[in-house]
Parts: C-alpha cells; sequence; structure tokens
C-alpha cells in the first residue's frame, strides 16, 4: 500500500489487555542480523551473522535459531543477451533464492549447516531431526511445453518447478518428492502476467503430525496438501479464490491458514489473511482491512496464529507487523525501522515472515531478554522508550 514517507517506526499501537504477550522474531530482509522484540517494541535479544544475509528464522525449542540466509558474496548475475543461462545461474535471478540453511545457537555461533545453492524461501525442521528443504528443480522438457500461461522471453532456459528434499543432520539427501509430478500442466497455469521461467514458485512448507506436506506456490496462485508418502496431492485450493498468496500453515483444528497478497486478483488488489477447511474448501474466517486497500503486501508476507485466536500478521512490503483478534480488531502494530538500499537503490524495509514466542515458550527458558543490553541500537533506531 501506500504509506508516508514521515511515518513512526517501531511501536505504533498496542491495546495490553486484548494481544498475546511474548516476542516476536524479526530479519529484516537482506541485513545479518535477526532480533527478538519485545512487545514494547525494543530489541531484547539479537543474533548476528557477519558474511550472510538473512532471509528469515525461527527458533527451536532449544533456543537455538534456525536461518535461511544467502552468502553476501553471491550477486544477483547479469545474463548477456541470446545467452540461455546454466541452471546455477538461472535460480539466482529468482527471488527467494538461498545459499545456506544455518542453525545458531543463543550467542550466534553457528553449530550446523546446510550449504545448497538450489534451496529457496522456506524450510522445517522435522521431529525425526532432519531438516525439509525447499529446492528449485529444472522440469522436463515435454512437461514444460505442456504448461499454460505465463509469457515467453527470447531466450528461455529450462523452466523451473520445485522439489521438497529432506536432509539428514549430515546434509545427506533421504527423501525427494517432486511437485511438479502432482500438479495439472493446464488446470495450474502460470498467471499469465508471470514469465515462464518458474511454474511454481514455492514460498512457504509447513507439516503436520502425519507427516503430509502443506505447500503455497505464487506463480500459479495455489496451494495443496501432499500425503505422507509424497504419492499424492489430496487437496488443492487457489486463484480466484486467492492470488499471489504466501505462507500457507497447519492450524490446530486441521484448518489452513494463508497470506492472500492478493496480487493479480480479479478487483482492486488488497491482501487478507484466510483460514481454509480443506474438508470442503469453505472459510470459516478471513482478516481484511476497512477499507480494504489499507491492507496490501504485493510480495512475501505471513501470518501467525497465536494462542487464543489472534494473528500476527508480516505486511511484508511495507516492513508492518500487527496483531489482530478474532473479531478482527488490530492490538498490536510495530514498523520495522531497519532500512537499507535494495540493489536498484530503492530503500527497503521487507520482512519475509515474522513468529511472535509467547513467555513461557521453552525457547526462551532461563534466557537473558534485556533491551537494556541493546540500549544503544534501540536508540539508533528509534525504539528507546
Amino acid at each position: 500500500m501506500g504509506w508516508s514517507p514521515f511515518r513512526k517506526v517501531g511501536l505504533t499501537h498496542h491495546e495490553a489487555s486484548k494481544s498475546v504477550k511474548g516476542y516476536t522474531i524479526v530479519t529484516p530482509n537482506g541485513e545479518n542480523a535477526t532480533y527478538l522484540i519485545d512487545m514494547s517494541g525494543q530489541v531484547a535479544h539479537a543474533w548476528r551473522f557477519p558474511g550472510m544475509q538473512g532471509f528469515y528464522g525461527r527458533l527451536l525449542p532449544s533456543g537455538n535459531l534456525l536461518l535461511l540466509a544467502t552468502d553476501a558474496a553471491v550477486r544477483r548475475p547479469e545474463i548477456p543477451e541470446r545467452t540461455v543461462p546454466s541452471f546455477d545461474v538461472n535460480v539466482r535471478r529468482i527471488g527467494g533464492a538461498a545459499t545456506h540453511i544455518l542453525e545458531l545457537d543463543w550467542d550466534g555461533n553457528v553449530v550446523w549447516q546446510y550449504e545448497n545453492y538450489a534451496i529457496h524461501h522456506d524450510f522445517v525442521r522435522l521431529p525425526n531431526g532432519n531438516t525439509l528443504t525447499n529446492q528449485f528443480a529444472e522440469i522436463p522438457p515435454e512437461l514444460a511445453r505442456a504448461v499454460r500461461g505465463g509469457y515467453r522471453e527470447r531466450y528461455l532456459p529450462p523452466m523451473l518447478s520445485d522439489d521438497f528434499v529432506e536432509v539428514d543432520p549430515g546434509g545427506k539427501e533421504v527423501r525427494r518428492v517432486s511437485l511438479w509430478k502432482l500438479l495439472d500442466p493446464v488446470r495450474d497455469p502460470i498467471c499469465p502476467l508471470e514469465r515462464r521461467l518458474e511454474w511454481t514458485h514455492t514460498n512457504s512448507l509447513d507439516v503436520n503430525a502425519e507427516g503430509e506436506i502443506l505447500f503455497s506456490c505464487r506463480i500459479n496462485s495455489r496451494i495443496g496438501i501432499i500425503s505422507a508418502d509424497g504419492s499424492e496431492l489430496r487437496w488443492k485450493y487457489g486463484f480466484p479464490d486467492i492470488s499471489h498468496q504466501h505462507h500457507a500453515t497447519f492450524l490446530a483444528d486441521s484448518h489452513v491458514q494463508v497470506f492472500d497478497n492478493g496480487m493479480h486478483r480479479r478487483g482492486v488488489p488488497r491482501s487478507a489473511v484466510v483460514e481454509v477447511d480443506p474438508k470442503d474448501s469453505s472459510v470459516p474466517w478471513q482478516y481484511t482491512a476497512d477499507p480494504d486497500i489499507q491492507f496490501l503486501s504485493a510480495h512475501i508476507s505471513g501470518a501467525d496464529r497465536l494462542a487464543g485466536g489472534n494473528v500476527l500478521v508480516c505486511e511484508g512490503a511495507t516492513g508492518r507487523l500487527f496483531e489482530v483478534t478474532p473479531k478482527k480488531e488490530v492490538v498490536w502494530e510495530w514498523t520495522n525501522p531497519f532500512s537499507h538500499r535494495g540493489p536498484n537503490g530503492n530503500l527497503m524495509n521487507w520482512v519475509f515472515r515474522s513468529y511472535r514466542y509467547a513467555f513461557d515458550d521453552p525457547a526462551l527458558a532461563g534466557r537473558e531478554l534485556d533491551p537494556g543490553r541493546y540500549r544503544e541500537l534501540n536508540r539508533a533506531h528509534g525504539l528507546a522508550n
């Protein structure tokens, strides 16, 4: 959405009696730090990872940070005209491409890492200690020709889709599920306003207790649930009900929540948080702003369902985080003050995704969370009370 260059940053609103208390994790896009923000909007803990650019991170029950990141030395390549790039060069052209998944202890020491230049957007640490990763994969030429939609570039490289690859703690592949084998090239077409470089562009993964995989694909506006053995797409939902969405997650009642970005939708663009029942694809709850254009993030973004039914919303493109109740009241709002200049010179304060951890979460047990330790950082970014 449009916003004033003079808007306030940090905490801008808080109804304490209606919010879910805890610490909110934020990885400003392109920065080499992840922060835990307290309810007053101040940094209470920070992890730093020099030489890397963070994409997003989440806490493990141990208190370690699991982080998707890119080696800062890896740049988006310039591709000469009439050149069909190699796979490695091709994936670097795409938003969300990463190089590492890092596990950092509370003090910022790297205790585990997985390096792979095909990974992008999301990951899940599984109960068995393995990690499910999202990886770019080239699809067979005959399948690429059958995929409908999109626009053609003159020198088009092989089309990409996604494989979901489980790796063990040693980085060894133990399972691979190919999404492109489960979708339909005609019924799941690429958006006509997107190039035919990718069919799917998966931007989120989640796994439930039964081992089923929930995915979200931006380019063809599809979310779906894959059976635990990876052989069947047992539910699918998408355009025109949602458009270019992000961050599909399982809820406790087996419903699915998704951040609907709303770009390239029918009608005026606007974003929404949508709860869907996979049994019949009904929508028991959704949040849109009033007026609806007040809430819009064209890309990235997410939504985290909190205890009691509140939702922490990450309006990623504007760096705005806010908490809404089931009655759709905004009860907490914070705007990211950590900004930098992007490759095109534009000012960016993007946040890909955010989570909130309750005060009694195991990840925070016995941890020192003191904004006083970060007094100068908070003051420098207008966060100090």
